[in-house]
């Protein structure tokens, strides 16, 4: 079943997207915005996804952790194949991201930290509801193993495991480059949404974009 892009729009006009580059801020002004303004907030990598749903045939990006050999697998694969699973994995993820919103935007404003692709973003949502934010490639892989979240810091334990970490970490910092390539930054930057390009990485602007976002969003008078 296919369901009319113009009917999703009109169950999807109470949710703003934030979407971009690493390091671009996206994060931290989603949950700014969700706090100061009482929207419902869904962070980065938040669960859309059912428990029991998925398979590997139909959703094998999706599933890869469930049928990958171990996290030595992950960490040492070529750029090439990083590169290609993360956007498989944008677009497979999109449909449950999509239902899920509709289903919690009902009755509320919602404000996502997001990555369904572009092109999709355009089907559903007006100019107003999607926000655009980037940054410099090399902020995104130089500032990679910076945060010490649990995702990352596990990840880092992973490539000191390998059997020559230099290496692993050399071709792991070359997949993260890959997904922020010039040619990913500029399909964001000519998208046609609003956008915010940080420059400045010294000085701290989260209220002026803070600002800047919920005009364009539409959250002040």
């Amino acid at each position: 079943m296919n369901i009319n892009d113009l009917i999703i729009k009109h169950y999807l006009r109470n949710v703003m997207f934030v979407t971009g580059t690493a390091y671009a801020g996206k994060s931290t002004m989603v949950k700014m915005l969700a706090e100061k303004y009482g929207l419902i907030h869904c962070g980065e990598n938040y669960d859309c996804i059912p428990d029991g749903i998925l398979n590997p045939e139909q959703y094998p990006s999706l599933c890869y952790f469930q049928t990958m050999k171990d996290w030595q697998e992950f960490v040492n694969r070529v750029p090439e194949d990083y590169e290609k699973w993360i956007f498989t994995n944008m677009q497979e993820i999109a449909e449950f991201e999509i239902a899920f919103l509709i289903h919690i935007s009902k009755s509320q404003k919602v404000i996502v930290d997001t990555n369904i692709p572009i092109d999709i973003l355009h089907k559903i949502a007006d100019y107003h509801q999607v926000a655009v934010m980037l940054s410099p490639q090399s902020m995104s892989v130089e500032h990679f193993f910076d945060r010490n979240d649990p995702d990352k810091v596990f990840i880092k334990q992973q490539i000191m495991k390998a059997e020559n970490p230099k290496k692993t970490m050399e071709n792991y910092s070359e997949c993260i480059a890959r997904i922020n390539s010039k040619e990913h930054y500029d399909e964001l930057a000519n998208s046609g949404f609003f956008t915010i390009v940080r420059k400045d990485t010294l000085t701290d602007t989260k209220l002026e974009t803070l600002e800047i976002l919920a005009k364009h969003f539409g959250l002040t008078n």
